[in-house]
């Protein structure tokens, strides 16, 4: 009988296995034999074996460690304000989500508009000659500062980056902060436990899990980001905003150097594997 229902599982996942071979395998190995070989546009139905040759280049290029530095700069800082600032609102706002839950859906209105259209409002917005900000700073101040130069380009991706993806960590700590049992509160306060002294002894470490997923899936997304900075600066400003995600884009498209771009993505894949293994080993020790 039980041979029976493992050869009915196997038969039932067979289709979902061969749907993730054909989605994943096949692009996943094409991609490995390409970072395997000198390939351009040119060759690119006959790609030259080199080995390990291109991810050699891509590791000893001084732009490619550039644009790792900046990549997890900006994934980690704007990950954590997202974090701290969907904590804030969503023990803040959650009496008055209770009441009106249409709120909720409006305040995820931000994160619903395409990223690369965000990144050409902002543009607009904080262009040093034709933007609105700028205006208003130099005729009520005097001055303002270059949002999207060399100095300030940074800070400006990241804010841009946290005001569109905030809504996201709101919605995931929100419902944890609503799954925290009532009468644990309750029996707390009974107790003599103050706000203060609730959130920091129930309330948080029933959410952690929930604040650590909404941490790694920000991070990730911070980390492989293209559309909000290539659209504000244009990886531009001195060519300080360089993501990996915009590297490997210039190797591949710009300089048409396949082979190191998808070595470079290879690398890029296997650093989120690695950070992937690390949370679930964490997650594991913790359970």
């Amino acid at each position: 009988m039980s041979t029976a229902h493992a050869r009915d599982g196997r038969f039932l996942l067979a289709p979902l296995t061969i749907f993730l071979l054909a989605m994943l395998g096949l692009p996943l190995a094409v991609d490995l034999i390409y970072s395997l070989s000198r390939v351009e546009f040119a060759t690119i139905l006959s790609p030259q074996f080199v080995g390990l040759e291109n991810y050699g280049q891509a590791l000893r290029s001084e732009s490619y460690w550039q644009a790792a530095w900046f990549s997890l700069r900006f994934g980690l800082i704007a990950a954590l304000a997202q974090l701290l600032l969907g904590l804030f609102l969503a023990i803040f706002l959650a009496p008055l989500i209770d009441k009106r839950p249409w709120l909720l859906a409006f305040l995820m209105l931000p994160m619903m508009v395409a990223p690369a259209l965000v990144g050409l409002m902002y543009r607009l917005i904080l262009h040093e000659f034709v933007g609105v900000v700028p205006w208003f700073l130099f005729t009520y101040w005097g001055d303002s500062p270059s949002f999207l130069g060399p100095d300030n380009a940074f800070t400006t991706l990241v804010v841009v980056e946290v005001l569109q993806w905030t809504p996201f960590a709101l919605l995931i700590l929100y419902s944890a902060y609503a799954a925290v049992p009532a009468e644990v509160r309750e029996a707390a306060a009974i107790d003599g436990a103050g706000p203060w002294r609730r959130l920091w002894a129930i309330d948080l470490p029933l959410m952690a899990p929930a604040m650590g997923a909404a941490f790694f899936i920000r991070f990730i997304d911070g980390f492989r980001v293209f559309d909000n900075v290539y659209t504000l600066t244009g990886a531009g400003a001195g060519g300080s905003t360089t993501t990996m995600s915009i590297w490997v884009y210039q190797a591949f498209f710009k300089s048409g150097d396949i082979g190191q771009a998808v070595a470079a993505s290879m690398l890029l894949l296997a650093a989120s594997w690695l950070v992937l293994a690390l949370v679930h080993r964490v997650s594991e020790r913790r359970a």
